[in-house]
């Protein structure tokens, strides 16, 4: 069996394991392959199964995707981080590159309708446009490859990864469809325990999630510690819970935990917070500092 179709079972290791969400041949699949090489991928129906699966000890490690430079946030993430009981120790940035796929006897001139999840469908209009297909709406990426090759019709073909070509055996009408070449999605690594790089380790990025109490102004005073500090906050959003009831936020800021400045920046915003948690100190990825 190729590299490219192993998948974990039963009987695999699960020291060598990486879940993801999603069907094999999955965006979240070749981000794997990509990052993690050396590990077997996990397929899971669900981001919760996912989770699970490492939590559980089926799995070494899991690889999440959190958000996409066109789509923007993954939805449910946010409100599994909390309570997934699972740290962030690494990033990973994997460019979306849609292709066109067929059946062997497929060609341009005989496709007449693709199949994909809404956002490929969307996200590669110039070319459907360009080539007068019909395009239908699928559950998933990878699913639509392997329906597509199931029904092995030469009018009809899938936008999905190159991945999902090779397991599925169709062949690429066309490379790079998507109109966005800058299209790119990050994903995160998932462990059960922790795995700060060295405090004077270079890059260090430190994710926390901490809901701000009730009063006015707090959260302009609780992110207020960062700038006296001189700790830069690179990321944040926030997100209800609760009913509605009680607003929560995501934060990555520049540097370790154990520095001074990052430490007093921390102890403010835990002065101001009902709850602060740091849910993982982890090494930027080469690809932040890309021109």
């Amino acid at each position: 069996m190729s590299p490219v179709a192993t998948i974990a079972t039963d009987a695999t290791d699960p020291a060598t394991v990486v879940a993801f969400q999603g069907a094999p041949g999955a965006y979240s699949h070749l981000a794997c392959r990509e990052a993690l090489p050396d590990l077997v991928p996990l397929p899971c129906a669900s981001f919760e199964d996912a989770f699970a699966a490492v939590r559980d000890g089926k799995a070494a490690c899991g690889l999440i995707p959190i958000e996409n430079s066109t789509a923007g946030r993954v939805a449910d993430i946010h409100q599994l981080l909390p309570e997934g009981g699972l740290f962030i120790t690494a990033e990973h940035f994997l460019r979306v590159r849609h292709q066109l796929l067929a059946p062997k006897s497929a060609s341009l001139k005989t496709v007449k309708r693709v199949y994909s999840h809404v956002q490929g469908l969307s996200q590669c209009r110039k070319v459907i446009k360009e080539l007068g297909l019909e395009a239908i709406v699928a559950s998933d990426t990878a699913g639509s490859a392997k329906d597509v090759s199931e029904r092995n019709s030469n009018e009809e073909a899938a936008i999905a990864s190159s991945i999902a070509g090779e397991l599925y055996g169709l062949q690429v009408l066309r490379p790079d469809i998507e109109d966005n070449h800058t299209n790119t999605t990050r994903f995160i690594k998932l462990e059960r325990q922790r795995r700060d790089p060295a405090v004077d380790a270079p890059n260090s990025l430190t994710a926390i999630m901490f809901r701000v109490r009730s009063v006015p102004a707090a959260l302009y005073k609780a992110l207020g510690g960062f700038a006296t500090n001189g700790v830069n906050v690179v990321k944040l959003e926030s997100y209800l819970s609760d009913g509605f009831q009680v607003a929560e936020f995501y934060a990555e800021i520049e540097g370790h935990p154990a520095q001074k400045n990052v430490d007093l920046a921390l102890q403010e915003l835990q002065y101001f917070s009902s709850s602060l948690n740091v849910i993982g100190v982890f090494t930027a990825h080469p690809f932040r500092s890309q021109d």
